[in-house]
Formats: structure tokens, sequence, C-alpha cells
């Protein structure tokens, strides 16, 4: 557990000082935050040291101990195949219908690690220092440097596991850049790379479910976290098939559930990704860091009317050789892009970032894309009015390597493009505009992983940890690799040595409770028999948190926000209507459970914002910029982690901060210019 300091210390320091505290009223200040498990020392040693002080369990033992890991993305079924492997007992859960089904399997352009294969100057410490920057200085130094410096086994790992990552015409692993870089440190395969990177560890996964070791619960979705005497020990979770409330024991459980960033509602998440999991568990008494950091990102298909429900992930890759632009003149916005002479466009990424030019960070890259639109320089079709599209341009790449060159990178892309749209991009210009994408904040955890919840770890997007304010592309696939194949399995077992464990059967208080708990949500949006769908409050609660917690907040946004959410929260427990029983296949009822939990969270969302008058990262505050739009950070104030505690169902949160130190590197405005 982390080390927390009394409120009169608290109070000596300026932690309650709520002179610019827009959120005051909002949530009860707590006691400050340390992360006991955090190393010492110089920063390249610390991993190492932190292995060899982990206690270690025996191979015997290792046999008589229980894992339960949620989700099966790359984070989780990494995880659950090298703990299967070592020997202990492990039950891996999914709501797909397989593990090859996870969100992982949507992620397009690349996965990074520092080996310097194009020797343009990388290197682990350039990766941590970039991936640092790139957070906008709201990251543990520790947890990236580790991050970077594991990076480049994850490699090698999925080499050997055969995943077909481009080559160069030698035979060599091919790399290329992402955004926020001036090096070529990204391993792709074409635009598939998440699916051939989960295809690895699923087979690595069946090995051991093959072996005995791990045992898989498909369409099984977690409804409840078990503790007892403050610790995790196993879940409450429905088969999404029969209906069933099943009870699963363990001496410890795993998170890897992924982000919440369909809490949007639009978003390029898969239409089931959700924040339960994670969400039961802060209500147990996880905290829940920085949940304010979402991540928009600036290459996805553009919003084509009020019918949709999901918005498509163009990848960020496409800006290698794409040229992102806009007419510089409103009048040409409804021209065919190919009638608008090159004097007359505007590539405004490489004017206002020479530096970088179509490669700047995303959340840069996001918010230049929203200014253009809003000056009333946007392309494609109006909706509602406006148009919200900039063009990303291939043309002096097709001349430059020919279409056979571009197909070898980008066919698969070019394709989904073509399919969705009906406009071919090897003849038109692409049309993008930005989305919500991934999520930077997550369950707080120690350096080991571990949540305030004794025995509950977390991995991957799931947690906070890596990527502070905004998160490098081609980094999610890095860090849910790197948690699960070389992080969780060193850290778990300092825990796990304290083993074996008090067992727990299924008439304990505890469990009965959770297993009662969860019965009863069940049976109330069962018997509601209101007039409204589950999906009508989930879009109209996307609109609250697009509108006034998306690209730009500001406090008098924020503060509607939160007043719309709960009156809107009220109004769905006593009006929403799910069709159907509980003793079946029931979407409408998993959409309820999974909504109810968002309007939660989106709450939190924007008191987080509120808080934090600054902007930093994907975190933009109107009321914290330069004098040409950049974003304004303000480090004597806000150099914390933000995690909030659950107070209970009647209560507002309880904010406890962790100071960011900074030892390696200098924190600094951004520049990308």
């Amino acid at each position: 557990m982390p080390d927390t300091v009394s409120a009169a210390e608290a109070s000596a320091s300026g932690f309650l000082d709520g002179d610019y505290d827009d959120a005051a009223g909002y949530y009860t200040p707590g006691t400050p935050l340390v992360d006991t498990k955090a190393p010492e020392g110089p920063i390249a040693e610390r991993w190492q040291n932190r292995k060899f002080e982990a206690r270690l369990v025996n191979p015997s033992n290792r046999r008589k101990l229980s894992i339960i890991i949620v989700g099966t993305g790359l984070a989780g079924a990494s995880a659950a195949a090298t703990l299967g492997e070592a020997g202990y007992n492990v039950k891996s859960f999914c709501y797909q219908d397989s593990p090859r089904r996870a969100h992982s399997i949507a992620a397009q352009g690349g996965i990074n690690a520092a080996k310097n294969y194009k020797e343009d100057g990388d290197s682990v410490h350039r990766l941590f220092y970039d991936t640092v920057k790139g957070g906008d200085y709201r990251s543990r130094e520790s947890n990236v440097y580790r991050l970077a410096e594991v990076s480049t086994n994850i490699i090698d790992q999925c080499v050997a596991q055969g995943v077909p990552f481009a080559r160069e015409y030698g035979g060599l692993l091919d790399n290329r850049s992402f955004g926020g870089v001036q090096v070529s440190r990204t391993f792709y395969a074409r635009g598939q790379t998440g699916q051939q990177l989960l295809i690895g560890a699923y087979q690595a996964l069946e090995r051991q479910v093959a072996a005995g070791t791990v045992s898989t619960y498909t369409r099984h979705e977690m409804l409840e976290l078990i503790t007892v005497d403050g610790k995790a020990r196993g879940i409450i979770a429905r088969d999404m098939v029969t209906g069933a409330v099943e009870t699963h024991l363990a001496d410890v459980v795993v998170l890897a559930s992924g982000g919440y960033g369909n809490v949007f509602y639009l978003s390029t998440n898969a239409m089931g990704c959700n924040v339960t999991a994670a969400w039961r568990a802060h209500r147990k008494g996880a905290y829940m860091a920085n949940p304010c950091y979402t991540q928009i990102h600036p290459t996805c298909i553009p919003v084509s009317g009020s019918h949709q429900s999901k918005l498509t992930l163009m990848s960020e890759s496409l800006r290698n050789d794409g040229r992102i632009w806009v007419p510089k003149n409103q009048a040409d916005c409804d021209k065919d892009p190919r009638d608008i002479p090159e004097e007359d466009r505007d590539y405004y990424l490489e004017r206002i970032y020479p530096s970088f030019g179509n490669l700047v960070p995303r959340d840069i890259a996001s918010r230049a894309a929203k200014n253009v639109c809003d000056e009333g320089r946007g392309v494609g079709p109006e909706v509602d009015g406006v148009r919200r599209g900039v063009y990303l341009d291939f043309s002096a790449a097709i001349e430059r390597l020919g279409k056979k060159g571009i197909t070898e990178k980008y066919d698969n892309l070019f394709d989904m493009y073509e399919r969705i749209t009906g406009e071919n991009p090897f003849e038109v210009p692409m049309r993008i505009y930005p989305a919500v994408h991934y999520v930077m904040g997550g369950l707080w955890v120690d350096y080991d992983l571990q949540s305030t919840i004794p025995g509950l770890f977390v991995t991957g997007e799931a947690n906070f940890s890596d990527h502070g304010a905004n998160r490098l592309g081609a980094s999610a696939l890095m860090q849910g690799l790197a948690d699960g194949y070389f992080v969780l399995p060193h850290t778990i077992r300092d825990y796990l040595a304290d083993g074996p464990f008090e067992e727990i059967t299924e008439d304990h208080p505890a469990v009965v409770e959770a297993r009662e708990s969860v019965k009863g949500r069940i049976d109330h949006f069962l018997s509601v028999n209101g007039t409204r769908s589950v999906d009508s409050y989930h879009r109209e609660l996307g609109n609250i948190m697009w509108e006034y917690c998306g690209m730009e907040r500001t406090e008098t946004g924020l503060k509607k926000a939160i007043d719309l959410i709960r009156s809107l929260k009220d109004d769905f427990y006593r009006n929403v209507k799910v069709l159907g029983g509980a003793q079946t296949l029931n979407q409408s009822l998993e959409k309820a459970g999974r909504v109810a939990d968002f309007f939660e969270l989106g709450e939190l969302m924007c008191i987080d914002a509120l808080n934090r008058r600054e902007s930093c990262g994907g975190h933009f505050r109107g009321e914290s910029q330069t004098e040409d739009g950049e974003a304004l950070r303000h480090d004597d104030e806000y150099a914390y982690v933000a995690a909030w505690e659950w107070a209970g169902e009647d209560s507002i949160p309880v904010l406890h901060k962790e100071d960011l130190v900074y030892t390696a590197i200098e924190m600094k405005q951004r520049s990308y210019k």
C-alpha cells in the first residue's frame, strides 16, 4: 500500500489551498500519495534492482497459487501465457467469444522499440525522453524508463513467435516513424500490427491452455471484485450466454481490461469496450488516476451523420508519407481537392511545426485540425452545418515511391478507407478528423503494477502508469506486451511469496455480499421498465462528454457537464427500458450495466479536468494557453498524479496527489516547432 501523510502536513504544504481550485466543492482533499515500491538510485539500474529485490516463489509453491486475469488483449494474454508457463494456476476471462477478438487486434500502425536499427540516433534513453516529453511531463520517469528498457526484448520475443514484421530488401526488420519523434523505431506488419501481435500472444496462451496451467472463460463479463479483509480474492462474472452469475476465487486478481474511451459513445474503440471491471474495482477501493487524460487521435474517418455508433481509425503511420492540408480560402472548401492548386493549399502542420511537420504528437495534430475547421476551412460534406475534415494527401508520396511502394506499406489501410467512404485514396486525398481513441488515465498502480487494493494488479491501458497526459503513437502495444511478458511476472511474485493464502469459500460473507450486489443491479435494470433505450442514454452522455470534456475544456463547460450528467444519470435509473430476462443472452442488459458505470466515470472525468486548471497533452483547458494557442502547463501547481478515491454512493470523491519528481531529465514546456 502507498504511504500517506497527515491532513495537517498537507495543509501546511499548501495541498489544501483552494485559491485557484475550480473544482472546490466537487471533491474532498485527501492525504498525499507516495509510491513505496518506486526504486531509487541511477535510473538505468532501478528496474534491475527491483527485480532482484522482489522475493521469489519456488516452482512447487507456484502450483499451489491461483491467479485470475480479466482481459485477453496483449497485456492479458501475454500475462496469462507467461504466468501459466511459470507454473501458476491461471484463470483467464474475456467477454468476447475468443481471446483473439480482444480490441488489441484493431491496432494498426506498429510497436515501438529502442533497437536503433536505422542508426539514426535512437537509444533506450531517447525513447524514454521522447515518451516523457510526449506525455507532457506528467508520467513517472521510473516507469517510463523501464518501459523503454524492456522494449527491445519485446521485438525478440515476437519474432521468435513468428510475428511477420515488415522487412527490408536484405531481410532485416524495417522501421518507420510515428508522431512526436525524429527517429524511426516503430516495427510494423503493414497496417495489421495489433492483429499479428495478438495472434502471437494468443498462441502462447493456447499452449498453456493445452498444458493445463491456464483455463479460459470466454463470453464472461466481470461485474464485481471480491475483496476479503481488504485484499482482492476473486471476481463475480456473468456468463453472457446463459446469464448465470458465477463466483471465481483466487489468490490474486489482475485487471487487463483495456480503456474507457467509449464513455464518449463515438470512439475508435470496439463497441464492447467498457470501464466496468476497473470501475467496480474503483468502488471497492482502487484509486482512479488522471481520468481526464483522454487521447484524441488525429487520423480517423470523419463522422458522416447522426446514425453512427462507431468511428474508424486510420493508422498514424499514414502520416509518414501523407501530407495534411486544408484550402487557404474558405471558398475552396467545396471544390474537388485535385482542382485546388498547390499555392492555395495550407499544409498547416508543416507551416506551424517545421521541425516535426506532419509527425507532431497526436494531441497537437488533433487540436490543429480542430482549429482550422473552426475557422471554416474544413472539408468534406457538412454534418449539422459544419465541415469536420482535413485532407491527408498521398499524391507526392505516390509520385516519389510509386503506387507499388505505397501499396506495400499501406494497402489494407487504403482498401479499408475505400470500402467505408467509397473514395479511392490513390486518386483522391483521404479525409480525416480527430476522434476519441486511447485513455492515459486508469487505475492507480505502484511501480509493481499493484493498485491501492492489495492483491489487485492492473496492466496495459487499464492502468495509468506510463503515458502521462498524451501517449505517443505505437506505444500502446509496447506497454501491453511489456507489462504482460516482462514486468508483471517479476513484480507479482513479490506479493505471491506470502502464500499460501487462507482458503476462501463461496459462502464467505464478503463473497455472498459481492454476488448479491450483482444480482441486485441486474434485477433493478430489468424491473424499471421505462421508456428510453440504453443506447439513447449512452449517446446523450457521449455528446455531453465530447462537447464539454473533449478536445477543449473550460470551467464553465465542465461545471455544466457535471450538472447534465447527474440529471441524465437520475433519469436513467428511473426511466431506462431493458428488454429480455436475466437467464439468457441479453445485450441490452449488458449495455445497461456498462452505461451505468460510464455515468459515474464521466462525472469523475469532468471533476478531474475541472481541478486541473492547466493544459497538458490531451487535456487542454481554454483558460491555460500561450499567445499562439499552445498548451500551457503549470508545473508549480499541477506536477502530480491525481488519484481519486471512491467515497461512497452519495459522497463526493477524495483527491490524493502523488508528486512527480524528475531526476534524469528536466521538465520544460514542450516545443515541436
